[in-house]
């Protein structure tokens, strides 16, 4: 597009080094491959039902003009299609007069990436007699898998500049992963890649916040009164457990204030403001990249339509259908699921109280059941996330909705709710629910009246949100990417192995001609065909959701890095580094392990942006409840200001702070008839232990204190002012930062009053007969 202005938001972003671009590169011009699309059946010579109804989709598509080459390999039959161009040129000729696709690029020369997207539609549309469609057919095995091809030339391209690990800090070349993947991949490393550059900050002041909890490790006078305590704590499980000291915990104290300090509080006050800042900048280069692509005005059901009508000129647009009956059972089913998914934590809970007592004996805390629940939960995560899948597909087609886009929109916010709920549920009762009804020595709550609940640490339950989150993000990470990176990888050279020799060499007269452009009409041998269709065939395998799987993992990751922030400060520097490795592994991965994606047009991320701006609001809620219910946060506040050494004027002390673990302490004595520990559990070190403590604001006769109400009502207090301020800060950074640049909405405006004066030349007004 000559003379076109270049977008500034481009230019920070290839400043940043987020992308790197050549400046405007000119559209990519169509080369030949040795065919648009391949299809791959199995020899069926035994299974005549279904040769027939090979034989008949094929001729079904050479009705169509399309070019079908087969060639036989071994107990495979690859079949090359090839489309004419009268199929080009009638979607060229009626993008050019749509109204919503008016913005999009007409250009004489249309790229292979546009060709695969046209073909894709046209043989997934094409039925048979029986009305089975190729997705049917690929489902009964007449057909075995399908696959676009990759370009040599363009992939050597990619993998020298992106597609390697020696360019994990380098920018990415966006438009050119555009032209060969389409929009929506090259939208999402461009989101990714601008994702992973803001989470420096947030980074390195979570690396300060956890540092400055590591200054005071030693001294502080928290901790130094768990380590030099005498008190005795009572069991923490019947019969089994015994009383222990508190100062046995002290490396547990230690890491507590680790994730538990003032730092903090300010720490989720600043990513819940950054979240805002992340989005609404997000929105502005996605508006800049979409002008430059010139896809702003793009519109994904008329492009349906289109390519409906290029597929069959007679056809008849679907209509929309809503069924309120349909609708209810599906909110049904997702009810259900959801409960079910709220069971498993219940379940959670119920293994680590059965084991919480055997383990307590030896970690003289609640450790061992919290580690133990974190991989269970793991391994959970891991089975539900299949059948969270399988569920979420069953509910789209339960809706019967009109087009492929809207069931993809259906699936992925029933699929995102799933595993929301699957991974965030034992979170959520760790951070609210855990050490909060469990009772107290005198009437403790019971699982089927017979196995108590887990306490917490009397440093706080901070620490077991901690571990939990840690033990969850950092080892889902660590296990997806080397499932991601290996697996293809080994299948590769498996492929390798297998492959005959003659497939090894291209014959003299191919020899070159992967390197350069081949002449229209030119085509390799069909030896060489061949050894590209199998080289193809080989490699992973990608469907219609590959592009939803990455999404998901990292908008899962956007989630634990901000829901939670505030009891995992560390939470944005593992994504960082995960991210750094995760782009570089994509990009490995979807250029040279797996078949090529469909390239596929758009001009957003689609419903992930709202699903990211739900988890940005979230966010703010859950950081402002994990500050004033979770953490120790206000009970120390209120220590310190109403009931600590300082404001009681106690002469010789040195911290304000000092007393403050004894002061969340309560006694129970055995003399109490309520109180019914075995007197073997009331042994430690040879004595017999008369009276024991607990966590909790209560009295000698168990009732609770005034100190217990007046850190509720500040934590109240706290939590909505918490929440108030940020959600006004988040709509004054919305509404200060505009979603669409001025010189983007200016080139537009200048663009159509361009193409409209243009238009005008051609008018011709009509003759009026007057009366």
């Amino acid at each position: 597009m000559p003379g076109h202005r270049r977008q500034p938001s481009i230019e920070l972003l290839e400043l940043m080094g987020v992308v790197k671009e050549n400046g405007n590169e000119p559209p990519p011009v169509f080369t030949p491959l040795s065919y648009d699309y391949v299809l791959v059946a199995k020899l069926m010579e035994d299974r005549e039902r279904h040769a027939k109804k090979q034989r008949e989709y094929i001729e079904q598509l050479r009705i169509k003009n399309f070019k079908v080459t087969k060639i036989i390999y071994d107990n495979l039959v690859f079949y090359g299609i090839q489309a004419p161009k009268e199929i080009f040129q009638k979607y060229r000729y009626l993008l050019k007069i749509s109204d919503a696709c008016s913005g999009t690029s007409t250009d004489s020369n249309i790229s292979l990436s546009t060709r695969i997207r046209i073909v894709h539609f046209i043989i997934n549309h094409t039925q048979i007699s029986t009305k089975e469609n190729l997705r049917d057919l690929m489902k009964s095995k007449v057909f075995e898998t399908r696959f676009c091809l990759h370009e040599k030339r363009k992939q050597k391209e990619l993998k020298e500049e992106w597609a390697r690990w020696s360019a994990c800090l380098k920018g990415q070349p966006v438009t050119k992963v555009r032209d060969y993947f389409g929009e929506k991949v090259a939208l999402y490393f461009l989101w990714l890649g601008w994702y992973t550059f803001l989470l420096i900050l947030p980074a390195v002041i979570g690396i300060l916040v956890f540092l400055y909890g590591l200054s005071y490790f030693n001294s502080s006078p928290l901790v130094q009164e768990v380590c030099e305590s005498d008190t005795v704590m009572c069991p923490l499980c019947d019969r089994v457990c015994k009383v222990w000291k508190l100062s046995d915990t002290c490396s547990y104290a230690k890491l507590s204030l680790l994730f538990d300090n003032n730092g903090t509080v300010f720490f989720a006050m600043f990513m819940a403001i950054w979240t805002t800042l992340f989005m609404e900048f997000w929105k502005r280069h996605l508006a800049s990249f979409v002008c430059e692509w010139r896809v702003t005005d793009w519109s994904e059901s008329e492009e349906e339509l289109i390519l409906e009508l290029v597929n069959d000129a007679e056809c008849r647009p679907k209509m929309y259908k809503h069924s309120y009956l349909r609708t209810a059972l599906v909110l049904i089913c997702v009810l259900v699921m959801i409960l079910v998914i709220i069971g498993l934590t219940h379940f959670l809970v119920v293994v680590r109280v059965l084991v919480a007592g055997n383990l307590a004996k030896g970690f003289k805390s609640n450790l061992g059941a919290m580690l133990a629940g974190a991989v269970l939960h793991f391994l959970i995560i891991t089975i539900m996330t299949k059948v969270n899948r399988i569920v979420a597909l069953k509910l789209c087609k339960i809706e019967e909705t009109r087009t492929f886009a809207d069931t993809e929109k259906s699936f992925t916010v029933k699929m995102f709710t799933f595993q929301f709920f699957t991974y965030f549920s034992s979170l959520f009762y760790v951070a609210f629910f855990l050490g909060r009804i469990n009772g107290h020595p005198g009437e403790y709550v019971r699982l089927a009246g017979q196995w108590r609940l887990e306490e917490c640490h009397p440093s706080g339950c901070l620490t077991d949100l901690f571990i939990q989150m840690a033990i969850i993000m950092v080892l889902k990470q660590i296990i997806s990417n080397v499932f991601e990176y290996f697996g293809p990888l080994f299948k590769k050279f498996l492929g390798k192995k297998k492959r005959q020799h003659k497939l090894q060499r291209k014959c003299a007269t191919c020899y070159l001609k992967d390197d350069y452009q081949l002449k229209e009409g030119q085509e390799l041998c069909e030896g060489c065909k061949l050894r590209d269709w199998h080289t193809n065939y080989e490699l992973t395998d990608v469907d219609s959701f590959s592009l939803f799987n990455e999404f998901l993992e990292m908008v899962i990751q956007f989630s634990f890095t901000t829901i939670f922030v505030a009891a995992f400060p560390l939470a944005p520097l593992f994504a960082f580094l995960n991210n750094v490795i995760e782009i570089r592994l994509d990009a490995i991965k979807m250029v040279t392990l797996e078949r090529r994606m469909v390239p596929k047009k758009t001009n957003t991320i689609g419903v992930w942006i709202d699903i990211l701006e739900a988890v940005g609001v979230l966010a703010v809620i859950v950081n402002g409840l994990v500050i004033g219910v979770s953490s120790d946060f206000i009970p120390r506040l209120v220590y310190r200001y109403v009931y600590g050494p300082c404001v009681n004027g106690t002469a010789g002390v040195s911290d304000c702070m000092s007393g403050y673990i004894n002061n969340t302490l309560s006694v129970a004595s055995m003399a109490d008839s309520r109180v019914k520990f075995d007197q073997s559990q009331m042994i430690t070190d040879g004595i017999y232990a008369t009276s024991c403590s607990y966590k909790d604001y209560r009295d000698t006769d168990f009732n609770i204190t005034h100190q217990f109400w007046l850190i509720l009502a500040v934590r109240f207090a706290f939590v909505i002012l918490f929440e108030h301020v940020l959600v006004i800060c988040k709509f004054i950074a919305s509404w200060f930062i505009p979603p669409v640049p001025m010189h983007v909405k200016n080139d537009g405006l200048t663009d159509k009053f361009r193409r409209l004066q243009e238009e005008l030349k051609y008018f011709k007004p009509d003759n009026v007969c007057t009366p």
